[in-house]
């Protein structure tokens, strides 16, 4: 029914300059948030935490048809580190959410949920610190779940799409709750094990931190600054785009104060305890087994610069061939490519997801 393909998308790169205009004129957006609840909230491993606190930004109203079936919902979940704010910056609201974009609030009832561990849902950084339970990605999916279905009473998804790990939990729903929605956007990411290079990256940042003697076991005083400075760099070249930055950076001084700004902004936001928390809660993912239980036509995007995801490796296309449902795109480098992030500058893979809702419509 779906075929995996390898392709250029010059009519995307077209409009991405159109599409930059548009994104820095965008107003602000009319958006809700809030705070659900869960008691007792029992993890995989076992540990229970008495109140998860599951933060979520909302736009647009949601709609129902005779039956009762939410219709016009949206489930957008954001990577490592971030949170649904991420997806109010105007490369992705700018093209997506504004009056005629494909995801129109006027039309579409958009849910940007703060993960467990980021943004202002609970956090090691709230108080426990190292005692916060482990979480998982597992964790992290249910808790989604959760606040979707009974937080904010939505009992069907016309889209489900997510970034990084995002994209992982998007798997992860589409396996889970195959039936709850009509499509899936899945965005730089793999449904396997991360593991080779994709893993190493991340143990260098999780073992230089915890190396560091000011970590104390997670009861620093201050930052454990030394650890946190690998995990700043590794991040920066994890997340790099290499023709963008020689663009913008073109001579060394230039580079270097990138570099040093970067490195000053990240040290004023991370908190040792949350970014191990957030690195580490990837240990249980691996979807792979079961790629078969996804029903949605399944929009699967990397790009080609990805430094996380590079599609050389050639993990994809099997994993893709295994199910009909799947459609794999790799979008070539370009100067309109971000590496990682291309996933959030929504100009470049507009008409994938164009070509996704026409089908899934019903």
């Amino acid at each position: 029914m779906r075929s995996l393909i390898r392709l250029a998308v010059a009519a995307g790169f077209a409009m991405a300059g159109s599409s930059v205009a548009l994104a820095q004129s965008t107003p602000s957006l009319p958006t809700k948030e809030g705070d659900y609840i869960i008691k007792n909230f029992k993890f995989s491993d076992g540990e229970t935490l008495d109140t998860l606190r599951m933060h979520y930004t909302t736009l647009g109203t949601p709609t129902r048809d005779k039956s009762g079936r939410v219709t016009n919902a949206v489930l957008i979940m954001h990577g490592t580190g971030g949170s649904g704010h991420q997806f109010l910056r105007p490369q992705f609201s700018g093209v997506l959410f504004v009056p005629g974009g494909l995801l129109d609030i006027k039309k579409y009832y958009i849910i940007l949920p703060d993960d467990i561990g980021h943004g202002k849902s609970s956090k090691p950084s709230d108080g426990m610190r190292a005692n916060f339970p482990q979480y998982g990605y597992e964790d992290m999916v249910n808790a989604e779940h959760e606040l979707v279905t009974k937080g904010l009473n939505v009992n069907h998804l016309r889209l489900v799409m997510g970034t990084s790990m995002g994209c992982m939990h998007s798997f992860m729903w589409g396996e889970a709750w195959p039936d709850m929605m009509d499509a899936l956007m899945p965005l730089a990411c793999e449904p396997t094990q991360i593991a080779g290079r994709n893993r190493m990256w991340r143990k260098m940042t999780i073992d230089a931190i915890r190396s560091d003697p000011a970590w104390d076991n997670g009861n620093y005083k201050t930052q454990p600054l030394m650890g946190l400075r690998v995990a700043v760099d590794m991040l920066l070249i994890a997340g790099s785009a290499p023709q963008q930055m020689q663009k913008d950076l073109p001579t060394r001084d230039d580079a270097d104060k990138y570099l040093a700004d970067k490195t000053a902004s990240y040290f004023s936001e991370l908190d040792a305890n949350d970014f191990l928390y957030q690195v580490g809660s990837s240990r249980d993912y691996d979807p792979s087994a079961k790629l078969e239980a996804i029903k949605a036509p399944t929009m699967w995007i990397n790009s080609a610069d990805d430094f996380i995801n590079p599609p050389y490796l050639g993990i994809a296309e099997g994993l893709a061939a295994r199910n009909p449902h799947i459609k794999y795109v790799v979008i070539p480098e370009s100067m309109q490519t971000h590496g990682h992030g291309t996933h959030t500058w929504a100009a470049v893979w507009h008409d994938q997801m164009a070509e996704l809702l026409k089908e899934s419509a019903h």
